[in-house]
């Protein structure tokens, strides 16, 4: 029987060639699977079932779409939200999301057809090679990897020269200045001009998001959570995947949730990236306002710090990881109650909390409050202070004995 291998499929230029290419160099059969997470155009053209039939063109001898933009929203883009999942305290892990997601399916796929490698696309020098093959080796580890850009030291250049002399049905004349990858979470940007740093981003690299600096009208939006999740927008019930959708479109007009940072990859080099994530950071700014009023101060000052591993362990490619997976316990105990309604205005590039409310908020008027009806003992704060700063003051007389 041959042997089969499952390739994760973009539909762009490199996992095209590789198709054909597996197929001579391993004499093996190709099975093409191509995962709708809600792209929106792009390299692919966002037309699935054109992705499909360009997989069977260039050889593959099947062809899987597999329509999971809920299964993202649900699966991966919420988990991310409760944490409030920010690498280096900006990028809302746009493309790091949907490499756990793609992994699942091709170790599923690679079972269903018997298939013993699974190869895909990266570079020897991005994250995704890591989250592929670290993936794969937590979910089915005796698959083998076959990565033919990194290990066959691809460029651009020779997969178009590939391409034509094998007459692949990819039009290789549209070469796009930039390496885009997206979904329904965000976008991410980068090579071409943008490698050099001092180099500012033009209106051409965006596409989710408007010019914030147009004047337009404001924009109010009511977000409303239960533990943790989203399930309505101006009183209207969303599904998740919805209230991504919704919130990219209206913040995206606003121009939210365009960044322009220089990261620390995974594999020890800095990079240039321009991502926009409107719905994403609409979202997690709402869910970081809820919570703020409805997590214990103790607890909330430990979630910080867990919300930032739990980004980084999503980053370095380690979703299947015992630690993220108890991160996600303490996570999901920390949501129980942040229920309830924030009110936001989107304008001008940013999305600003102006009111929250909760029956299971911690805020208490009456404590809060320094006009009449104010029930907090101010009696008792000079004995606490004394106390609290009791070890400070004997630390500091010895000191000046020192």
């Amino acid at each position: 029987m041959t042997d089969r291998i499952v390739l994760a499929y973009s539909g762009g230029l490199d996992t095209s060639v590789a198709i054909r290419w597996l197929g001579e160099e391993t004499g093996a059969e190709v099975v093409a699977v191509a995962i709708d997470l809600g792209q929106y155009g792009g390299e692919a053209s966002g037309d699935m079932e054109v992705v499909r039939q360009r997989a069977l063109d260039c050889g593959a001898v099947e062809s899987i779409v597999v329509e999971a933009k809920d299964e993202f929203a649900e699966g991966f883009c919420l988990p991310a939200l409760k944490a409030n999942a920010l690498y280096m305290d900006r990028y809302p892990l746009v493309s790091a999301l949907s490499r756990p997601l793609i992994v699942k399916h091709l170790a599923e796929a690679a079972k269903m057809h018997g298939a013993t490698i699974v190869s895909h696309g990266c570079t020897g020098k991005g994250n995704d090679q890591v989250r592929f093959e670290v993936g794969i080796g937590a979910l089915a580890p005796a698959l083998k990897v076959i990565a033919p850009v990194r290990d066959y030291a691809w460029t651009r250049e020779k997969a178009i020269r590939y391409a034509e002399e094998r007459n692949l049905p990819i039009d290789v004349n549209k070469k796009s200045p930039y390496s885009i990858d997206q979904n329904v979470w965000g976008r991410a940007v980068e090579t071409g001009f943008l490698e050099d740093i001092w180099n500012g981003p033009i209106e051409d690299v965006y596409s989710y998001t408007s010019d914030p600096s147009q004047p337009r009208e404001a924009d109010e939006v009511i977000i409303s959570f239960e533990a943790g999740t989203p399930v309505a927008i101006d009183g209207q019930k969303v599904t998740v995947l919805e209230a991504i959708q919704q919130l990219n479109k209206r913040a995206g007009a606003q121009g939210i949730g365009r960044l322009d940072m220089v990261e620390d990859r995974l594999v020890g080099i800095k990079s240039r990236e321009i991502y926009e994530a409107p719905g994403a950071i609409a979202l997690i700014t709402a869910h970081q306002e809820l919570e703020s009023v409805t997590v214990e101060r103790d607890l909330a000052r430990y979630k910080r710090g867990v919300d930032q591993r739990w980004g980084e362990l999503a980053y370095d490619g380690l979703w299947y990881s015992p630690l993220k997976k108890a991160l996600d316990a303490f996570i999901e105990e920390a949501q129980r109650p942040v229920t309830g309604d924030v009110r936001m205005t989107l304008h001008a590039g940013r999305a600003v909390p102006t009111g929250r409310r909760s029956d299971h908020g911690l805020y208490d008027f009456n404590l809060a409050t320094y006009d009449e009806g104010d029930e907090f003992d101010q009696s008792l704060a000079k004995g606490f202070v004394d106390l609290w700063g009791l070890p400070s003051k004997i630390a500091a007389k010895r000191d000046a004995h020192l």
